[in-house]
């Protein structure tokens, strides 16, 4: 015992036991002011974080960092609470708490010294980049100069008739002037008006008042493209479109630039939000004083609010509309008795559509036709409210189509359901479709006048954006069809009702990797498969898809792959390219289509797409139409026997400027030739005037064209020569007067030439000449005295100013002069897009 007490080791232990004891109470010492340091700390920290979160909601920016710097305190503020509590007896603990505090305060000095200075970097770093943005907007703004104020809304068709809907449209107009809802939502069964009544309240005197010139009216369907939408809303903004990185770029920016037209309230209408885009309405809310969105859906979407219900229309108002749209005046050819009348309406229940293209179908029909639709009607059972009820409603309309130009109007609209939802559809296109599928004249007369039809029956609406040229011309470029999605979806149903190796028309959607059940790529075989295949191939002959359709419709979005189905499409006269993607190739299977009559791409994404291995087309010697819409014409190859080439919107200068070979050798046979809002267009082709079969040459809506061939006479069977709105020809060619077979010559809006060729009196044919709009055109020359000698009147169609040149010539008896008055509109005018 007693060595344990003596000696080194006990003065070792009490040393170690006396630091330990002196280290305690200098803690225990300690811990009031290190409480109180925290206590300071923490009081003062706390309405800075308010401020922060204040700012952060004001500025829609994330809260991450500020829930961190959240935690740090509250944490704290749980320690320095205990603490604060703590009783002289439990002084013992003191230095064990004071670790703790000391240790919470290190943290948050840790926290406060080096991620908040980080993150403050950040947040200016993004503050100098949405800056930047504005400046790169408003330099834009400047560099168009500025953007004329549309009147009335941005992006929606015409104002439409809107019988019936008093009430729901004075709800709607009363809930959007209402202070406090972000987001309204317009919604109904298909068919019942809500895009109807969407667009007819953006027109409301009312609405107008409150968001002057900031209605923006954007269709999203189906499969939305938030990025193409946002490019949509900067051109009807009339600024440069920018190219967006990603989807939170393009709303980032569409913030930025909501903000700049914001001096005035704005409504945005988002048309047609199917169920599974609901994530994207909310990326359009946006934190701006007075900004609404209306959106149209067949769900309620109740996440944003009690929803505006569009009800079926009730009897007295749905006889209203059918008894209108069935012409039921005076001047019907057949007056049906009040109670057939309200029976076909009952079997419409309620709704606009179904009243509007059952009357159609009825109108001017005779009584066996009313009774029999009648009877189709009461056979379906009025008590179903489905979508499938409907469709068969509408069923109705199309069994009595008439036969026209040996084909069936039925078929014709069951086309329609070739290309996209919501798209308008160029009366060119149908044209060049139906001329070669039923053999239908090149003129688009037939097929235009089944589009008549259509439209009458109320199937389709015709939206003529600028009306240029006189009927007689059959000039269709300013010519769409508008098709409701419901009825689409009733022309896709009616082609796939055949099995599939026996439709007439293949319509193949792909979104991204997704593939139809049918479909059999190289790609998704493997390496393994694809060697199995090909010596099983050898041995059993391989099998591939062949199919049996004469139209061949392929839709893509802008992440779609290149695995093509090894597919065998040999009866395909109609190839229908609908892309959105900025890279595309065509399909392998293209050079098989030995029917191939006619090609139609149209790229309906933003910027131009970019068209590989066109030289697959080479070896199709049938081919005769092809359209390019919104493409970068690819080199030319060798089509030996195409007649009519139509662009679009189309970068031309690597097809016309960079290729190897002349347009004469590559399209030696072609008769029609239209170019039209081709912005890079300068100069027309090399060897295009030695093309000698050419009739017509339409090179519209280019303001970059400066010249024309010098040797355009050598085109001696042109017969219509249109150049209208190329506002930078300054001259035409004096050879113009050896167009011995010209007969239309329109130089429309052509604002700087200043002169017409000298001996233009010489054409012999000519029957048509455009001037409106040739505003520096301030005298005309001699020789159009000539003109009396003609045998045929010759119309001259042009503005009072060009008219009065006229009277400083002798009267000129077979000169018929036209004052030509043409409201453009502008809500469908195509913008200049990159």
């Amino acid at each position: 015992m007693a060595d344990l007490f003596s000696g080194g080791a006990v003065g070792a232990v009490i040393g170690e036991l006396l630091k330990f004891a002196i280290a305690t109470v200098k803690k225990g010492r300690d811990f009031q002011p290190t409480l109180e340091s925290n206590i300071e700390t923490l009081n003062s920290l706390a309405p800075l974080v308010e401020e922060m979160k204040r700012y952060n909601m004001m500025l829609d920016r994330p809260m991450a960092e500020i829930a961190k710097l959240e935690d740090h305190i509250r944490d704290g503020q749980r320690l320095v609470n205990k603490c604060s509590k703590f009783s002289l007896w439990r002084a013992v603990s003191f230095p064990y708490y004071q670790g703790k505090l000391r240790s919470r305060d290190e943290s948050l000095a840790r926290h406060l010294s080096t991620n908040v200075p980080a993150e403050n970097k950040r947040d200016l770093m993004e503050v100098v980049l949405s800056v930047r943005k504005i400046i790169e907007i408003m330099a834009e703004k400047e560099t168009f100069g500025k953007c004329p104020e549309l009147k009335g809304l941005r992006g929606a068709p015409q104002e439409p008739e809107c019988m019936g809907m008093d009430e729901p449209l004075s709800n709607l107009r009363t809930d959007l002037l209402k202070d406090g809802v972000a987001v309204l939502v317009l919604t109904g069964l298909g068919g019942s008006g809500k895009s109807t009544l969407a667009k007819k309240i953006c027109w409301d005197p009312q609405v107008k008042d409150k968001f002057g010139g900031n209605i923006f009216f954007v269709t999203v369907s189906k499969t939305p493209n938030l990025k193409t939408i946002v490019e949509t809303l900067f051109e009807h903004c009339g600024y440069r479109v920018p190219e967006f990185q990603s989807d939170e770029d393009a709303i980032n920016r569409l913030g930025v630039l909501l903000r700049i037209v914001g001096k005035n309230p704005i409504l945005l209408v988002l048309d047609d939000v199917w169920p599974s885009s609901e994530a994207l309405i909310e990326k359009f809310k946006i934190q701006i004083p007075d900004y609404k969105i209306l959106v149209t859906s067949r769900v309620s979407f109740p996440r944003f609010g009690t929803p505006c219900q569009l009800d079926k229309l009730g009897h007295d108002p749905a006889v209203a509309l059918f008894c209108h749209f069935a012409q039921l005046n005076d001047k019907s050819s057949y007056m049906p008795d009040q109670k057939l009348v309200h029976e076909i309406v009952k079997g419409c229940k309620g709704s606009p559509l179904a009243l509007k293209v059952i009357a159609g179908s009825l109108c001017q029909q005779p009584y066996e036709v009313w009774q029999n639709m009648k009877e189709r009607l009461q056979k379906q059972s009025i008590l179903d409210p489905s979508h499938t009820d409907l469709l068969c409603r509408l069923q109705q309309s199309l069994d009595i189509l008439e036969n026209k130009f040996s084909i069936n109007e039925k078929v014709c609209f069951m086309d329609l359901g070739l290309f996209p939802e919501d798209q308008r559809i160029p009366a060119a296109v149908l044209i060049d479709m139906w001329t070669e599928l039923y053999n239908l004249d090149e003129d688009g007369r037939n097929a235009m006048n089944i589009v008549h039809d259509l439209t009458t029956r109320n199937l389709i609406n015709v939206i003529v954006t600028r009306k240029v040229a006189k009927d007689s011309d059959m000039y269709y470029n300013n010519h769409f069809v508008m098709l409701h999605d419901l009825l689409r979806e009733l022309a896709i149903h009616q082609s796939e009702e055949e099995p599939f190796e026996q439709r007439k028309r293949l319509i193949i959607d792909l979104n991204g990797d997704n593939r139809p059940e049918w479909w059999v790529g190289k790609n998704q075989q493997g390496s393994i498969g694809r060697v199995f295949s090909f010596f099983l191939g050898m041995l059993v002959g391989q099998k591939q898809l062949r199919v049996a359709a004469r139209i061949l419709s392929i839709s893509t979005d802008e992440t779609s792959t290149s695995d093509w189905c090894d597919m065998h499409p040999d009866e395909a006269e109609v190839l229908i390219l609908n892309l959105h993607s900025s890279q595309y190739s065509l399909p392998d299977f293209t050079e098989k289509m030995s029917k191939l009559k006619a090609l139609i791409v149209t790229n309906y994404g933003f910027h131009r797409s970019e068209i590989n291995k066109f030289e697959l087309l080479g070896s199709l010697s049938k081919l005769k139409r092809i359209r390019l819409e919104k493409v970068s014409v690819p080199s030319l190859c060798v089509l030996k026997n195409l007649r009519k080439l139509s662009l679009h919107m189309c970068n031309t200068r690597q097809g016309f400027e960079n290729g190897s070979i002349h347009i004469s050798y590559a399209m030696p046979n072609l008769v029609e030739m239209s170019i039209d809002y081709c912005y890079d267009l300068v100069k027309l082709p090399d060897g295009l005037s030695n093309i000698t079969s050419l009739k017509k040459l339409s090179i519209t809506n280019c303001n970059r064209l400066s010249a024309l061939p010098q040797d355009i006479a050598k085109l001696e069977n042109l017969e219509v020569l249109r150049l209208c709105s190329c506002s930078v020809l300054i001259k035409m060619p004096d050879s113009v007067e050896g167009l011995n077979k010209l007969s239309c010559l329109d130089i429309s809006d052509c604002v700087s030439l200043t002169e017409l060729p000298a001996d233009i009196g010489e054409l012999s044919k000519i029957d048509k000449l455009y001037l409106k709009g040739c505003s520096q055109l301030s005298e005309l020359p001699y020789s159009v005295v000539n003109f009396r000698n003609l045998k045929h009147p010759i119309y001259v169609i042009c503005d009072e100013e060009t008219a009065a040149l006229w009277e400083n010539f002798p009267p000129i008896s077979n000169l018929k002069i036209e004052i030509s008055k043409v409201e453009a509109n502008l809500n469908w005018l195509p913008g200049v897009r990159s």
